[in-house]
């Protein structure tokens, strides 16, 4: 009976090793209990399995969003550029501008909008660390209302551009062609297919929701911490209750008020 308590602790100790290895041990302790008869051994070497073919499976994802950087933008300083807030009835039109190195490569980066808030808040501090240049550009409401969106957009996209600091050899920009710059090359869902546009639209993500978080506290009946400043139902319903604030967009929001507002 002892025997067979040592062989279960043993076992035990065994998965709790392979749940917490690294992968380079956890692929030698996978080959090494392979051919173990011991059901919870089993059962702890396949969920090791299947959690290194995952992680594999996600750098190989991440890989061809820097070959495919390399294939379009080349060996020298590549600015991927986006943009977050275009839809928003308030707050800022952000764009980012973010030159990464092709080492070390920041596993997990993706299109912004694939991502928990939470992981957001690490690739973007991991972005920072490693980033040769970051730029980031805001456009305030009042601006997006007296010029319109596509010329705010253009004007932000420049202004990231050149905050970024440098002088680049290739700038990605996702989505269609904007004629910003001498060397931009344009990408559809390129936040979710090249590696620095996914960096970009990570940082202006995350910068913008701390401006829309900062604007909860002048603004709490609006409800800007969860709906970053988008057409909530809470928030078109404070719009109908409370009227409009400075930092809406009022070209914007005529839909929502009871009056129409005169713009």
């Amino acid at each position: 009976m002892a025997g067979t308590r040592s062989g279960l602790s043993s076992a035990k100790k065994i998965a709790a090793l392979l749940s917490d290895a690294p992968d380079d041990e956890a692929r030698e302790m996978i080959a090494r209990y392979a051919d173990d008869p011991r059901k919870q051994v089993q059962k702890a070497v396949a969920s090791a399995a299947k959690r290194l073919e995952k992680a594999e499976a996600e750098r190989d994802r991440v890989q061809g969003m820097y070959d495919l950087q390399r294939e379009l933008g080349g060996e020298g300083i590549v600015l991927g550029v986006d943009e977050v807030g275009r839809g928003s009835i308030a707050g800022p039109l952000t764009v980012c501008a973010v030159a990464l190195p092709y080492d070390p490569m920041i596993l997990g980066i993706n299109d912004s909008k694939q991502l928990a808030p939470a992981k957001r808040e690490v690739l973007a501090a991991q972005i920072a660390d490693v980033a040769l240049a970051i730029g980031t550009c805001h456009i305030e409401p009042a601006s997006i209302d007296a010029v319109g969106m596509a010329q705010a957009l253009r004007m932000a996209m420049k202004g990231a551009i050149h905050d970024a600091g440098v002088e680049p050899d290739c700038v990605l920009i996702d989505g269609n062609p904007m004629h910003l710059h001498p060397k931009e090359k344009t990408l559809v869902k390129g936040d979710a297919r090249i590696a620095a546009i996914a960096a970009a639209s990570i940082v202006a993500k995350v910068t913008r929701d701390h401006i829309m978080v900062d604007y909860d506290d002048e603004y709490p009946e609006y409800h800007l911490a969860e709906c970053k400043g988008y057409a909530s139902a809470d928030h078109i319903a404070a719009i109908k209750a409370h009227g409009l604030t400075p930092i809406h967009r009022f070209s914007f929001c005529g839909n929502f008020l009871e009056t129409p507002a005169l713009f």
